[in-house]
This record gives C-alpha cells, sequence and structure tokens, in this order.
C-alpha cells in the first residue's frame, strides 16, 4: 500500500468517525473530507481538476432533490399524518391492533419518506394517542423505528441509500419490486410478530379511543387530493421508465415541478424543509469515495474480496450481504452504500457466472437492515431516543439494543435465505 493511499483511506476514516460521533455535523463531516480529498489529490496529481468534478453523480443529487420535494409537497398537505391517524382510528383502542397499525404504518410511509421525515410524523402521532391512552410509548416507539428503517428497502426511493445503488447498478424501479417485494412483505410480517412477542406484556389494556377525525388535520383538500395525484404519477412513471427513455432523475424533477406548480404552495417555503443535511453530506462523501478509488484502493479490495469468495455466487452473495449489514450498524447506511457500489461494481462486471441481481439485492438488504440495530446505527434511531427524551422518559443504550439486535439478526438470517431461495444460490 502506497503512502497516498494510506492518506486517502485515512481521511476516509476520518470522515466516517467524524459524521458517527457527532462531532460536527454529518454533511460539516462530510465537506471537511471532500476538501481534504481535493487538496492531496490535487497537490499530489492523483487525480485532475476536471476529473474530480465528475467525482459528484448529479443524476443522483437530481433524483433525491426531486423526490424530496414531492413528499415535502405531500407532507404540507397532511398526507401523511391523515394515513397515520386513521390507521390508529381502525385500531379502535385495542393495544394490540394500535401496535400492528403503527408498525405497518411506520413501515408504509418510509417507503415514501426519508426516515428522519418518517420519524417525525410517526413520532408526532405516537405520542398524541399513547398519551391519550395512558400507555408505555417505549415500546411502539421502539417498534416504529425499527420498522421506519425496514419500511423502504424494496422500492428504488425507499431511501437514499437505494438511490446509490439503483443508480450504480442501474436497477429500475421495477427491479427493486421484482426482487425484493416478497422478501419485504415477508420481513415486515417476521419483525412484527417478533416486537410483539417482545413488547406484548407492555403494551397496555384496552381502552375507548378519544373521538376524533382524521380529517381535521388536513387543512386544504385541494392540495391533499393534488399531493396524492402527484405521489400516484411519480410511482406510475417509475414503473414505467423502461418505455419513457429518461432517467429516474429526469421523472423525479418533472414530477417536482408539477407538485410546486400545481400546489400553490411557497416555494421558499417547500425548499426549506427539504432535508439539505442529506444532500450535502451525500456530495461530500460522493467526493471523499471518488478521490479513495482513484488511488486504486478500491479495485485492490474488489479484487481481494474477488479471490476471497472465488466467484461464487453463494459466497459473494452472503459476504455482501453480511459485510454490509454489520457494517451498517455502526456508520450511515448512506456512507456504506456510497462505498461498497464502487467496490462491487467492478467484481460483477469482471465474473462471468456471478448472479448481478443476487449481489446487488444483498447490497441492497445489508445496508437497510443494519440501520436500527442500535441507537447510534442511524439519525432515525437518535431520534426516536430524542423523542422520548422530550416527553420526560429515559431508554437505555442496552434496551433498545437489545431489541435492535434481536430483529436485525432475525432480518438478516431471512434475507440469507430469501436470497439463495429467490435467486438458486448454490444450485
Amino acid at each position: 500500500m502506497s503512502p497516498i493511499q494510506i492518506i486517502f483511506i485515512l481521511i476516509y476514516v476520518l470522515t466516517v468517525l467524524l459524521s458517527a460521533t457527532g462531532i460536527v455535523a454529518m454533511s460539516v463531516a462530510a465537506l471537511i473530507g471532500a476538501l481534504l480529498t481535493a487538496w492531496f489529490g490535487l497537490q499530489y496529481n492523483v487525480f485532475t481538476y476536471d476529473e474530480a468534478s465528475g467525482f459528484i453523480n448529479i443524476r443522483l443529487i437530481g433524483l433525491l432533490i426531486g423526490v424530496m420535494i414531492v413528499v415535502e409537497v405531500a407532507r404540507r398537505s397532511g398526507l401523511f399524518r391523515f394515513g397515520a391517524l386513521y390507521a390508529v382510528k381502525i385500531s379502535k383502542g385495542n393495544p394490540r391492533m394500535l401496535f400492528v397499525s403503527i408498525c405497518v404504518v411506520s413501515a408504509a410511509v418510509s417507503m415514501f419518506l426519508s426516515d428522519p421525515t418518517a420519524m417525525l410524523l410517526i413520532a408526532a402521532a405516537t405520542v398524541t394517542i399513547t398519551r391519550l391512552l395512558g400507555y408505555d410509548p417505549v415500546p411502539y416507539f421502539i417498534s416504529a423505528t425499527i420498522m421506519i428503517n425496514l419500511g423502504g428497502t424494496s422500492t428504488l426511493i425507499g431511501s437514499v441509500s437505494n438511490m446509490i445503488i439503483g443508480l450504480e447498478a442501474g436497477m429500475r424501479f421495477t427491479d427493486f419490486i421484482s426482487y425484493l417485494a416478497i422478501c419485504e412483505v415477508a420481513l415486515w410480517g417476521l419483525t412484527i410478530l417478533a416486537l410483539y412477542m417482545l413488547f406484548k406484556p407492555r403494551l397496555g389494556d384496552k381502552k375507548v379511543l378519544p373521538k376524533y377525525d382524521p380529517w381535521e388535520t388536513v387543512e386544504d383538500k385541494k392540495i391533499f387530493y393534488r399531493s396524492i395525484l402527484i405521489l400516484a404519477l411519480l410511482i406510475l412513471l417509475f414503473l414505467t421508465l423502461e418505455n419513457l427513455g429518461v432517467g429516474p432523475e429526469a421523472v423525479a424533477l418533472g414530477c417536482a415541478i408539477l407538485a410546486l406548480v400545481l400546489s400553490g404552495l411557497d416555494p421558499t417555503e417547500i425548499f426549506k424543509g427539504l432535508d439539505w443535511e442529506t444532500v450535502f453530506f451525500i456530495a461530500g462523501f460522493m467526493f471523499v469515495v471518488g478521490g479513495l478509488e482513484s488511488t486504486g484502493i478500491l479495485n485492490d479490495i474488489s479484487t481481494q474480496l474477488f479471490q476471497m469468495v472465488g466467484g461464487r455466487p453463494l459466497e459473494a452473495t452472503m459476504v455482501t450481504l453480511w459485510f454490509s449489514g454489520l457494517a451498517s450498524t455502526v456508520v450511515s447506511n448512506i456512507a456504506i452504500a456510497l462505498t461498497f457500489a464502487p467496490i462491487i461494481a467492478p467484481i460483477i462486471s469482471g465474473v462471468s457466472g456471478l448472479n448481478s441481481a443476487a449481489v446487488w439485492s444483498a447490497l441492497v438488504l445489508g445496508t437497510n437492515l443494519g440501520g436500527a440495530t442500535t441507537p447510534l446505527s442511524g439519525a432515525v434511531c437518535m431520534m426516536a431516543i430524542g423523542a422520548l427524551k422530550r416527553e420526560g422518559i429515559s431508554l437505555s443504550f442496552s434496551e433498545f439494543t437489545k431489541v435492535g439486535l434481536i430483529t436485525s439478526t432475525l432480518q438478516l438470517g431471512f434475507a440469507s435465505l430469501y436470497l439463495i431461495l429467490r435467486f438458486r444460490l448454490g444450485v
């Protein structure tokens, strides 16, 4: 390993540590890493200025911002809060039905919203209902957190890491559904059952649910219905991308413009509500990974991984699933996706007989399923802990981790079996 490779590895490690420990904001950590990468890369002629400008995937940024705008308009219309409150209303005060409703709605909402945004909405609904009914909010909060993390696994827009992997792998919206939808549904059921068994004694007794109308949360029905229309259009166009001749980023940005026009909302307020922290973190981290790739170190890692699995589909898929899953328990799944995608791509393209769909699906599952193992595994976990603290409720690291370890291990174990059966690995 050359001295310059060591320098760039240290920059990468510094970026990860700064973002993971919270010493500075994640976006600032990534931008610091990008600045150091640019300085040393240009100083030692690792890459040229023009090459450096290509490190940031503009298509990914466009897809991310486009989806964020559509979702922000839908959020402001009250669509997601309406869905959450309506699901709770269906439970009729039955704690078991309420528990299942919150779990299902949490996962469903996160299929379209970023995890932190989904957590904000679900947390607001959960606090309101558990306080009115006098239930212990901890089981509901932890379960909602785990289901939010799980929810977006099977769609291209379900999580930022999915967008990163999807663009790198050339996977379409329909590919995600085809490869992962059955696994997602099974994981929902399996995880909800596991959480129910863990928290059954703490769910509370059946009580009379206070009367409320979910429609009262909808301030403007015209914007509400238009948001549903635009969100449905976005999904429909994603499903028919192969017939449009454009990339997913074009569809997302087109629907975003339509949402801004039809909603009549102040664009300035919409733009303020976007998750710019994530956008800048991704851009900065992409630059760090791009610089690391220019040193040849990622190609060396790809070669070593190939030698480890010997080009065998089963071993390659399992190593990808468990390595990315374990890594995402301590590092942001966005960072894992940005790091692993360029490592896996040359392995897949350079090895004949390797099931590319299986390996890419393993990376999607690994980066998603490990993200709710400990309170430090991701932003949504930390937000859940913070929401409970604001309610005067203390949740220990060990209590969350106990549940997170059980569910993550269960999910990764089932995902292993699913991938073997779905792609006929080892046959």
